[in-house]
């Protein structure tokens, strides 16, 4: 036999040829077997006549059957299935027509004539030519139904491809990686801020903007003892009519009445666009196998899925544990070259380049989103026109009874995306978008330019900039169950990056003011301001707020003594900042079922204090070190709403 089927198939497909289906694990198999019974036996698709003496002709039949009901290659269903190794099946099918197969192991960087950002997309399109000899050869990794257009005799070869060998994708995107691994890292840390350095939040030549600041701040410091009573005055009017709207923003989010969850139209899977995942993975061997089981477990065809892991080069652990669960197709495992800041957004930038569907997710490692998010979220998308841009899904947290921290995140998250971000979405204002769950068109997302690797919370960031490049975001209420920092240390860290990352995004979208509200419109450009610059603001002050109006109580016979007689304006902006803790989140609370934990918000006084301290932490942190990225831990939990698990039990 000239080929054979793969690494340690040989056995398989004895087991094949003893028990049929039971052969092809996962979902596929079970589809598989369920449409015997009721489909009569139907002849080969041309993409399967070069296994004939490979496989049983149940299984061919079978594969064809579910080729036909998801629209795409019955090649694809066999290497999905794990039935055929990719590398097996296009030797097949390279020999019965007349081909090679060309693994490029030894295809030098001087015989392709592309760039290197052209031999890059090349990646993503399937489609590599080379020249040899004096001829152009054209290399195709099969996608989609490019098997079966080679294959049918019914269609004529096109004169430019009358020379061609195949590659598998694998294949395809190690040579890619070896030859362009540096412009590949260059793209993927500075291809926004070439493509558009006005977002971007890149470093800039020594620090000048670091130096202004903190001489600004000195000089602030020095004024304050001779400023005018008047002037102080007017100063905390205006700071505290901030806070006044920053928290009535986030109290109009309960007037809005829930969006329910709409029921999933039911799509055939032949309907289903191929979906890209992307998972930047570093350390997360403690949680990996449950990511991997959870992407498994939607409910969308393996077959249409693009799974992308991204890896750091050192992170042997989380490799091996990846290794272990011997992933196939859908899954690939990319390493993000060593080249600009080691992020999350610079490892998103490398597995976009990849992609290879028309729409994009982000899940972080200990994400487990519910089965039919995907559904759901193209549900919208298809409703609406090509400005929407991105869908965010709603984030829950799972160890939600770990600890009172635990607990007040989850009161947190249910403000947020069961309220707050709903009501921004009926409003069509400036989406910030939350660091997992989103759903992007593949082609808006690059358009935008991907995500900012020198921004801490490239999420917010991404929100904003779609909006101001004249898309649009929607939410979806589609659940995604996230793990919490149940421990101080890691929940202030993990805070402290949260509030730099919104600093950095309000300094990066305030370069020219002008063009912001040209942008975002007068009502989008408060909103950014109350989002970015009032929440911040709150967080900073309202230790010193606190300590001065008790202060000032302390001293004053009666309120009424108060200088500037500001003592309403102070309690209000008080009492409404609580309240805009408070009443979101216990709406939130209810809404996701968990009002029973909502007896934690009467201790909001407390979690202010360290939202405090985490955001102080953040402004030192802008200053001295502003791109450090100080890393979540996960794989900690104790329990799980989602499992029912806990640690105790």
């Amino acid at each position: 036999m000239a080929f054979g089927v793969g690494v340690g198939a040989t056995a398989r497909r004895a087991e094949v040829d003893k028990r049929g289906l039971g052969e092809l694990p996962r979902a596929v198999a079970r589809r598989i077997r369920q449409s015997l019974p009721r489909i009569a036996p139907a002849s080969l698709c041309p993409e399967l006549a070069c296994l004939r003496d490979l496989l049983p002709r149940r299984i061919l039949a079978a594969a064809e059957r579910r080729a036909h009901a998801i629209g795409l290659g019955a090649d694809r269903v066999l290497i999905t299935a794990d039935a055929i190794t990719e590398e097996a099946y296009l030797r097949a099918l390279a020999a019965s027509l007349g081909a090679s197969y060309e693994p490029l192991d030894t295809v030098a960087r001087a015989d392709c004539p592309l760039d290197d950002h052209d031999l890059i997309q090349a990646a993503a399109a399937g489609l590599l030519p080379l020249r040899q000899g004096g001829m152009l050869i054209w290399i195709i990794a099969p996608r989609c139904l490019t098997a079966r257009n080679l294959a049918d005799p019914r269609r004529p070869t096109p004169q430019w491809l009358r020379s061609f060998r195949l590659t598998s994708d694998e294949r395809l995107r190690r040579f890619v990686a070896r030859h362009t691994g540096k412009a590949l890292g260059r793209r993927a840390a500075d291809g926004l801020r070439t493509a558009r350095p006005l977002f971007s939040n890149a470093p800039r030549a020594h620090g000048a903007w670091r130096i202004a600041a903190i001489a600004l701040a000195m000089a602030a410091v020095a004024a304050l003892p001779v400023i005018s009573p008047a002037t102080m005055a007017a100063l905390d009017t205006i700071l505290g009519a901030v806070l006044l709207a920053a928290a009535a923003l986030r109290l109009a989010g309960i007037l809005f009445p829930r969006n329910e969850p709409r029921r999933t139209i039911h799509r055939r899977d032949q309907q289903l666009p191929i979906y890209t995942l992307i998972c930047a993975l570093y350390h997360e061997a403690a949680v990996a196998t449950d990511l991997v089981a959870a992407i498994r477990a939607l409910d969308y065809p393996p077959e249409k899925l693009d799974v992308k892991l991204i890896l750091e080069p050192a992170d042997d652990e989380t490799r091996r544990v990846l290794a272990r669960l011997d992933l196939g197709p859908p899954f690939e495992i990319i390493t993000a070259p060593p080249v600009g800041p080691r992020t999350k957004p610079k490892a998103l930038n490398v597995g976009l380049a990849f992609a290879r569907g028309e729409f994009t997710v982000v899940y972080d490692a200990e994400d487990i989103p519910v089965p039919d998010q995907l559904r759901r979220v193209l549900d919208v998308f298809m409703a609406a026109d090509d400005k929407l841009a991105c869908v965010q899904a709603a984030l829950t947290i799972d160890n939600t009874t770990d600890n009172w921290l635990t607990r007040m995140f989850t009161a947190d998250y249910a403000g947020q995306f069961d309220v707050f971000l709903p009501s921004l979405a009926a409003m069509r204002l400036p989406l910030p978008l939350g660091g997992s769950s989103n759903h992007f068109r593949t082609a808006a997302l690059r358009h935008v330019g991907g995500w900012d690797p020198y921004n801490v919370t490239e999420d917010a960031d991404l929100g904003i900039r779609l909006c101001r490049l004249g898309y649009r975001a929607d939410v979806v209420a589609s659940a995604t169950y996230e793990e919490a920092p149940a421990r101080l240390v890691p929940w202030l860290k993990q805070r402290t990056r949260w509030y730099k990352g919104w600093m950095q995004t309000w300094l990066v979208h305030m370069r020219r003011p002008h063009l912001l509200l040209r942008d975002l419109g007068p009502a989008g450009t408060l909103v950014f301001q109350l989002l970015f610059a009032g929440n911040v603001l709150s967080a900073l002050v309202h230790p010193i707020f606190m300590a001065g109006l008790c202060y000032a109580f302390a001293t004053a016979p009666t309120a009424d003594a108060i200088p500037g007689g500001l003592a309403p304006l102070f309690i209000a902006a008080l009492l409404s900042g609580y309240a805009s803790t408070i009443l979101p989140n216990a709406v939130g609370l209810k809404r996701r079922g968990l009002l029973t934990h909502a007896w934690v918000l009467v201790s909001a006084p407390i979690y202010w204090l360290l939202l405090s301290l985490a955001a102080w932490r953040a402004l030192l942190q802008l200053l001295y070190a502003p791109q450090r990225w100080e890393k979540t831990e996960h794989g900690l939990a104790r329990t799980s709403r989602l499992t029912g698990f806990s640690a105790s039990s």
